[in-house]
C-alpha cells in the first residue's frame, strides 16, 4: 500500500478533531491555533527544510522526539530557544502525526491555564 503523502491540508483535516482549534495565519503561512496561541504552521524561516511543519511542544518532548526519530523531527538554530520542533512531513505517517497534534494541544492548553492562574 503507498503510503500517504503529508500536507498542510492534512494537519488542517486534523486540527478540526481538537475542540476549539481554529485556522489562521503566522507570519503569513498557514497555522493552526488554539484561543489564538499557536499549535502548528508552516515555518516561514529560511532555515527550515522545505515541506515542514514547525509544531509547539514542551522542550523536553522536543528533546525525546529528536532522539528517537532525528530523520523525522529536527531543529535549527532559529528555533532552538522556542518550544518548537520541526517535522519533515514526508517521514510521518497520519498516525505519528495526530499524536503529535494531540501533544502539541495538551501543551499549549496547558500553558494558556497556567497564564490564566498567574
Amino acid at each position: 500500500m503507498p503510503k500517504q503523502t503529508i500536507t498542510f491540508d492534512t494537519v488542517r483535516r486534523l486540527g478540526r478533531d481538537l475542540p476549539g482549534v481554529e485556522e489562521g495565519t503566522m507570519y503569513g503561512t498557514p497555522a493552526l491555533k488554539l484561543k489564538g496561541k499557536l499549535l502548528t504552521c508552516i515555518p516561514s524561516h529560511k532555515s527550515a527544510e522545505p515541506n515542514s511543519l514547525a509544531i509547539r511542544v514542551g522542550f523536553d518532548e522536543r528533546d525525546d522526539l529528536l532522539r528517537e526519530a532525528p530523520d523525522t523531527y529536527y531543529v535549527k538554530e532559529h528555533y532552538v530557544n522556542y518550544p518548537v520542533v520541526l517535522v519533515r512531513l514526508s517521514r510521518i505517517n497520519v498516525d505519528k502525526l495526530r499524536d503529535l497534534l494531540n501533544m502539541s494541544f495538551r501543551f499549549v492548553s496547558a500553558k494558556s491555564r497556567r497564564s490564566r492562574k498567574a
